[in-house]
Protein backbone atom coordinates (compact mmCIF):
# COMPACT_ATOMS: atom_id res chain seq x y z
CA UNK A 1 0.00 0.00 0.00
CA UNK A 2 1.40 3.39 -1.00
CA UNK A 3 1.82 5.87 1.83
CA UNK A 4 0.80 9.52 1.73
CA UNK A 5 4.46 10.55 1.65
CA UNK A 6 5.07 8.47 -1.51
CA UNK A 7 3.40 11.27 -3.50
CA UNK A 8 5.94 12.24 -6.21
CA UNK A 9 4.72 15.83 -6.13
CA UNK A 10 5.60 16.26 -2.46
CA UNK A 11 8.80 18.15 -3.33
CA UNK A 12 7.24 20.47 -5.88
CA UNK A 13 5.99 23.12 -3.47
CA UNK A 14 7.04 24.96 -0.34
CA UNK A 15 4.15 23.39 1.59
CA UNK A 16 4.99 19.76 2.26
CA UNK A 17 1.81 18.66 4.00
CA UNK A 18 -1.07 19.77 6.18
CA UNK A 19 -2.60 18.14 9.23
CA UNK A 20 -5.71 18.38 11.38
CA UNK A 21 -5.73 16.93 14.90
CA UNK A 22 -8.62 16.76 17.37
CA UNK A 23 -8.33 16.17 21.12
CA UNK A 24 -11.27 14.37 22.72
CA UNK A 25 -12.14 12.76 26.06
CA UNK A 26 -14.87 10.29 26.94
CA UNK A 27 -17.21 11.78 29.52
CA UNK A 28 -17.63 8.73 31.79
CA UNK A 29 -13.90 8.24 32.40
CA UNK A 30 -11.37 10.36 34.34
CA UNK A 31 -8.90 12.32 32.21
CA UNK A 32 -5.83 10.39 31.04
CA UNK A 33 -3.58 11.56 33.89
CA UNK A 34 -5.95 9.98 36.43
CA UNK A 35 -6.72 6.74 34.58
CA UNK A 36 -6.01 3.39 36.20
CA UNK A 37 -4.64 0.70 33.91
CA UNK A 38 -8.00 -1.06 34.01
CA UNK A 39 -9.94 2.06 33.00
CA UNK A 40 -7.35 2.91 30.35
CA UNK A 41 -8.09 -0.50 28.84
CA UNK A 42 -11.80 0.38 28.74
CA UNK A 43 -11.01 3.62 26.89
CA UNK A 44 -9.12 1.59 24.29
CA UNK A 45 -12.02 -0.85 23.99
CA UNK A 46 -14.57 1.92 23.48
CA UNK A 47 -12.49 3.90 20.98
CA UNK A 48 -11.54 0.90 18.86
CA UNK A 49 -15.09 -0.43 18.94
CA UNK A 50 -16.40 2.92 17.70
CA UNK A 51 -14.16 2.90 14.62
CA UNK A 52 -13.60 -0.75 13.77
CA UNK A 53 -17.17 -1.68 12.85
CA UNK A 54 -19.56 -1.96 9.91
CA UNK A 55 -20.67 1.68 10.20
CA UNK A 56 -17.21 2.88 9.22
CA UNK A 57 -16.68 2.39 5.47
CA UNK A 58 -12.94 2.76 6.06
CA UNK A 59 -12.83 0.21 8.88
CA UNK A 60 -10.99 -2.44 6.87
CA UNK A 61 -8.25 0.08 6.09
CA UNK A 62 -7.47 0.76 9.75
CA UNK A 63 -5.13 -1.44 11.74
CA UNK A 64 -4.99 -1.61 15.52
CA UNK A 65 -1.71 -1.71 17.42
CA UNK A 66 -1.38 -2.37 21.12
CA UNK A 67 1.12 0.45 21.50
CA UNK A 68 2.14 -0.65 24.97
CA UNK A 69 3.33 -3.96 23.53
CA UNK A 70 5.19 -2.50 20.56
CA UNK A 71 8.96 -2.15 20.64
CA UNK A 72 10.57 1.25 21.11
CA UNK A 73 12.16 0.90 17.67
CA UNK A 74 8.78 0.49 15.98
CA UNK A 75 7.25 3.39 17.85
CA UNK A 76 10.17 5.73 17.16
CA UNK A 77 9.75 5.05 13.44
CA UNK A 78 6.08 6.00 13.78
CA UNK A 79 7.17 9.31 15.35
CA UNK A 80 9.54 9.96 12.43
CA UNK A 81 6.63 9.49 10.01
CA UNK A 82 4.28 11.68 12.10
CA UNK A 83 1.93 8.78 12.80
CA UNK A 84 2.24 9.39 16.55
CA UNK A 85 3.57 12.17 18.73
CA UNK A 86 6.81 11.96 20.76
CA UNK A 87 4.62 12.27 23.90
CA UNK A 88 2.67 9.15 22.90
CA UNK A 89 5.66 6.82 23.02
CA UNK A 90 6.76 8.29 26.36
CA UNK A 91 3.36 7.69 27.97
CA UNK A 92 3.27 4.77 30.41
CA UNK A 93 0.38 2.36 30.82
CA UNK A 94 -2.10 0.86 28.34
CA UNK A 95 -2.37 2.77 25.07
CA UNK A 96 -3.69 1.95 21.66
CA UNK A 97 -3.14 3.11 18.10
CA UNK A 98 -5.36 2.90 15.04
CA UNK A 99 -3.54 3.59 11.76
CA UNK A 100 -4.92 3.81 8.24
CA UNK A 101 -3.00 1.66 5.77
CA UNK A 102 -1.58 4.68 3.90
CA UNK A 103 -0.65 6.31 7.25
CA UNK A 104 -2.62 9.44 6.36
CA UNK A 105 -4.84 8.99 9.44
CA UNK A 106 -4.21 7.77 12.95
CA UNK A 107 -6.00 7.71 16.27
CA UNK A 108 -3.86 7.77 19.42
CA UNK A 109 -5.66 6.38 22.47
CA UNK A 110 -4.49 7.41 25.94
CA UNK A 111 -1.95 10.03 24.99
CA UNK A 112 -2.46 13.36 26.80
CA UNK A 113 -6.19 12.95 26.16
CA UNK A 114 -8.25 9.80 25.76
CA UNK A 115 -8.41 10.23 22.01
CA UNK A 116 -6.27 12.16 19.51
CA UNK A 117 -7.57 11.94 15.93
CA UNK A 118 -5.33 13.20 13.14
CA UNK A 119 -5.27 13.25 9.36
CA UNK A 120 -2.45 14.34 7.06
CA UNK A 121 -2.73 15.35 3.41
CA UNK A 122 0.23 15.88 1.08
CA UNK A 123 0.65 19.41 -0.22
CA UNK A 124 -1.75 22.16 0.77
CA UNK A 125 -5.07 20.28 0.71
CA UNK A 126 -6.18 21.28 4.21
CA UNK A 127 -9.83 20.66 3.34
CA UNK A 128 -9.12 16.97 2.73
CA UNK A 129 -7.27 16.67 6.04
CA UNK A 130 -10.13 18.33 7.91
CA UNK A 131 -12.87 16.32 6.15
CA UNK A 132 -11.28 13.00 7.15
CA UNK A 133 -10.63 14.12 10.73
CA UNK A 134 -14.21 15.37 11.04
CA UNK A 135 -15.65 12.10 9.69
CA UNK A 136 -13.68 10.02 12.19
CA UNK A 137 -14.77 12.35 14.97
CA UNK A 138 -18.43 11.94 13.99
CA UNK A 139 -18.09 8.14 13.90
CA UNK A 140 -16.61 8.12 17.39
CA UNK A 141 -19.30 10.42 18.72
CA UNK A 142 -22.00 8.03 17.51
CA UNK A 143 -20.74 5.49 20.05
CA UNK A 144 -19.22 7.47 22.93
CA UNK A 145 -20.27 10.61 24.77
CA UNK A 146 -17.54 13.21 24.81
CA UNK A 147 -16.66 15.45 27.74
CA UNK A 148 -18.31 18.69 26.61
CA UNK A 149 -19.41 21.95 28.20
CA UNK A 150 -21.98 24.21 26.55
CA UNK A 151 -19.93 27.32 27.38
CA UNK A 152 -16.38 26.05 26.88
CA UNK A 153 -16.77 23.34 24.26
CA UNK A 154 -14.78 20.09 24.30
CA UNK A 155 -12.95 19.59 27.58
CA UNK A 156 -9.30 18.55 27.35
CA UNK A 157 -6.39 17.74 29.65
CA UNK A 158 -4.52 20.88 28.58
CA UNK A 159 -6.59 24.08 28.79
CA UNK A 160 -5.05 25.38 25.55
CA UNK A 161 -6.92 22.65 23.63
CA UNK A 162 -10.30 23.34 25.25
CA UNK A 163 -12.93 24.58 22.82
CA UNK A 164 -12.85 22.96 19.41
CA UNK A 165 -9.88 20.77 20.43
CA UNK A 166 -8.50 21.42 16.93
CA UNK A 167 -4.84 21.89 16.08
CA UNK A 168 -4.37 22.47 12.38
CA UNK A 169 -0.90 22.81 10.92
CA UNK A 170 1.10 23.21 7.74
CA UNK A 171 4.53 21.65 7.27
CA UNK A 172 6.60 24.13 5.27
CA UNK A 173 10.13 24.23 3.88
CA UNK A 174 11.40 27.83 4.05
CA UNK A 175 15.22 27.85 3.67
CA UNK A 176 15.56 31.47 2.49
CA UNK A 177 13.44 32.90 5.29
CA UNK A 178 15.51 30.95 7.78
CA UNK A 179 18.91 31.80 6.29
CA UNK A 180 18.18 35.51 6.12
CA UNK A 181 16.86 35.54 9.69
CA UNK A 182 13.52 36.94 8.58
CA UNK A 183 11.54 34.02 9.95
CA UNK A 184 12.22 35.14 13.53
CA UNK A 185 10.17 38.26 12.86
CA UNK A 186 7.43 36.20 11.24
CA UNK A 187 7.20 34.00 14.34
CA UNK A 188 6.59 37.07 16.48
CA UNK A 189 3.96 38.35 14.06
CA UNK A 190 1.97 35.14 13.80
CA UNK A 191 2.04 34.82 17.59
CA UNK A 192 -0.09 37.97 17.78
CA UNK A 193 -2.75 36.16 15.75
CA UNK A 194 -2.88 33.08 17.98
CA UNK A 195 -0.51 30.96 15.90
CA UNK A 196 2.94 29.50 16.37
CA UNK A 197 5.82 27.90 14.47
CA UNK A 198 7.52 24.78 15.79
CA UNK A 199 10.13 22.28 14.72
CA UNK A 200 9.58 19.37 12.38
CA UNK A 201 8.12 17.13 15.11
CA UNK A 202 5.99 19.75 16.81
CA UNK A 203 6.04 21.19 20.29
CA UNK A 204 9.39 21.05 22.05
CA UNK A 205 11.36 20.00 18.95
CA UNK A 206 14.03 21.95 17.11
CA UNK A 207 13.67 22.87 13.43
CA UNK A 208 15.90 20.89 11.09
CA UNK A 209 16.45 21.29 7.38
CA UNK A 210 14.49 24.58 7.39
CA UNK A 211 11.27 22.60 7.92
CA UNK A 212 8.69 24.10 10.28
CA UNK A 213 5.16 23.43 11.45
CA UNK A 214 2.90 26.48 11.44
CA UNK A 215 -0.18 25.86 13.58
CA UNK A 216 -2.94 27.53 15.55
CA UNK A 217 -2.58 27.95 19.31
CA UNK A 218 -6.07 29.22 20.13
CA UNK A 219 -8.97 26.74 20.01
CA UNK A 220 -11.45 28.43 22.36
CA UNK A 221 -14.01 30.89 21.01
CA UNK A 222 -13.45 30.06 17.34
CA UNK A 223 -15.10 27.57 15.00
CA UNK A 224 -13.08 24.92 13.23
CA UNK A 225 -13.60 26.70 9.91
CA UNK A 226 -12.43 30.03 11.38
CA UNK A 227 -9.26 28.39 12.73
CA UNK A 228 -8.47 26.75 9.40
CA UNK A 229 -9.15 29.87 7.32
CA UNK A 230 -6.99 32.06 9.56
CA UNK A 231 -4.16 29.52 9.38
CA UNK A 232 -4.49 29.25 5.60
CA UNK A 233 -4.25 33.03 5.21
CA UNK A 234 -1.21 33.33 7.47
CA UNK A 235 0.57 30.42 5.78
CA UNK A 236 -0.05 31.96 2.36
CA UNK A 237 1.68 35.12 3.57
CA UNK A 238 4.69 33.10 4.73
CA UNK A 239 4.87 31.27 1.39
CA UNK A 240 4.70 34.52 -0.57
CA UNK A 241 7.60 35.95 1.45
CA UNK A 242 9.69 32.82 0.84
CA UNK A 243 8.93 32.93 -2.90
CA UNK A 244 9.84 36.62 -3.10
CA UNK A 245 13.12 35.98 -1.29
CA UNK A 246 13.97 33.09 -3.61
CA UNK A 247 13.51 35.27 -6.66
CA UNK A 248 15.59 38.07 -5.13
CA UNK A 249 18.43 35.84 -3.90
CA UNK A 250 18.59 33.86 -7.14
CA UNK A 251 18.81 37.08 -9.12
CA UNK A 252 21.57 38.55 -6.95
CA UNK A 253 23.45 35.45 -5.75
CA UNK A 254 22.38 32.68 -8.10
CA UNK A 255 25.91 31.36 -8.58
CA UNK A 256 26.51 31.01 -4.86
CA UNK A 257 23.16 29.30 -4.34
CA UNK A 258 23.91 26.84 -7.16
CA UNK A 259 27.36 26.14 -5.71
CA UNK A 260 25.88 25.38 -2.27
CA UNK A 261 23.35 23.02 -3.82
CA UNK A 262 25.96 21.04 -5.76
CA UNK A 263 28.29 20.92 -2.77
CA UNK A 264 25.40 19.44 -0.77
CA UNK A 265 24.77 16.84 -3.47
CA UNK A 266 28.44 15.86 -3.56
CA UNK A 267 28.67 15.44 0.21
CA UNK A 268 25.53 13.30 0.36
CA UNK A 269 26.76 11.15 -2.52
CA UNK A 270 30.13 10.36 -0.91
CA UNK A 271 29.89 10.90 2.84
CA UNK A 272 30.92 8.04 5.14
CA UNK A 273 29.59 9.54 8.38
CA UNK A 274 27.11 12.35 8.94
CA UNK A 275 24.95 13.75 11.75
CA UNK A 276 21.21 14.14 11.35
CA UNK A 277 21.47 17.93 11.65
CA UNK A 278 24.03 18.26 8.85
CA UNK A 279 22.19 15.76 6.66
CA UNK A 280 18.94 17.68 7.06
CA UNK A 281 20.64 20.94 6.12
CA UNK A 282 22.13 19.37 3.01
CA UNK A 283 18.82 17.75 2.02
CA UNK A 284 17.23 21.17 2.40
CA UNK A 285 19.67 22.47 -0.22
CA UNK A 286 18.82 19.54 -2.51
CA UNK A 287 15.08 20.19 -2.20
CA UNK A 288 15.65 23.87 -3.00
CA UNK A 289 17.81 22.86 -5.96
CA UNK A 290 15.08 20.75 -7.54
CA UNK A 291 12.39 23.39 -6.92
CA UNK A 292 14.46 26.15 -8.52
CA UNK A 293 15.71 23.85 -11.34
CA UNK A 294 19.30 24.74 -10.41
CA UNK A 295 20.06 21.09 -9.67
CA UNK A 296 20.27 19.11 -12.89
CA UNK A 297 21.09 15.73 -11.35
CA UNK A 298 18.38 13.06 -11.71
CA UNK A 299 15.80 13.13 -8.94
CA UNK A 300 15.94 10.22 -6.48
CA UNK A 301 13.13 7.67 -6.64
CA UNK A 302 12.03 8.85 -3.20
CA UNK A 303 11.00 12.42 -2.59
CA UNK A 304 13.43 14.47 -0.51
CA UNK A 305 10.98 14.82 2.37
CA UNK A 306 10.64 11.03 2.62
CA UNK A 307 14.44 10.80 2.73
CA UNK A 308 14.40 13.37 5.53
CA UNK A 309 12.11 11.09 7.53
CA UNK A 310 14.12 7.98 6.84
CA UNK A 311 17.45 9.39 8.07
CA UNK A 312 16.00 9.92 11.56
CA UNK A 313 17.14 7.70 14.42
CA UNK A 314 13.93 5.66 14.64
CA UNK A 315 14.06 4.59 11.00
CA UNK A 316 17.76 3.80 11.02
CA UNK A 317 17.41 1.64 14.12
CA UNK A 318 14.33 -0.09 12.79
CA UNK A 319 16.21 -0.93 9.58
CA UNK A 320 19.13 -2.27 11.63
CA UNK A 321 16.70 -4.06 13.98
CA UNK A 322 18.70 -2.91 16.98
CA UNK A 323 19.55 0.12 19.06
CA UNK A 324 22.43 2.14 17.58
CA UNK A 325 24.66 4.61 19.37
CA UNK A 326 25.21 8.06 17.87
CA UNK A 327 28.35 7.06 15.98
CA UNK A 328 26.66 3.97 14.52
CA UNK A 329 23.65 6.05 13.47
CA UNK A 330 25.88 8.58 11.73
CA UNK A 331 27.55 5.79 9.75
CA UNK A 332 24.25 4.08 8.92
CA UNK A 333 22.80 7.43 7.81
CA UNK A 334 25.73 8.00 5.46
CA UNK A 335 25.35 4.49 4.02
CA UNK A 336 21.67 5.14 3.35
CA UNK A 337 22.29 8.54 1.73
CA UNK A 338 24.99 7.16 -0.58
CA UNK A 339 22.52 4.49 -1.74
CA UNK A 340 20.05 7.26 -2.63
CA UNK A 341 22.37 9.72 -4.39
CA UNK A 342 24.54 7.28 -6.38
Amino acid sequence: MEKWYDDPGLDDKIIISCRCRLARNIKKYPFAAALSDETAGLVIRDAVGALKNDRNPLSEHFYFFDAGERTTLEMQAFVNRHVVSPEFIKKKGPKGLLVKDDESCSVMINEEDHIRIQSISPGDDMDAAWDMTDKLDDLLEESVEYAFDKDYGYLTSCPTNTGTGLRASYMVHIPLLEKTGQFRGIVQTIGKFGMTARGIYGEGTEPMGSVYQISNQVTLGKSERDIIQSLQGMTRNVIEKEEWLRDKVLEQQGGDVENNIYRAYGILAYTRKISVKEAMELLSEIRLGYQTSLLKEPKPEKCVYQIMMEIQAGHLQRAAQQELNENERDIARADYLRSIFN
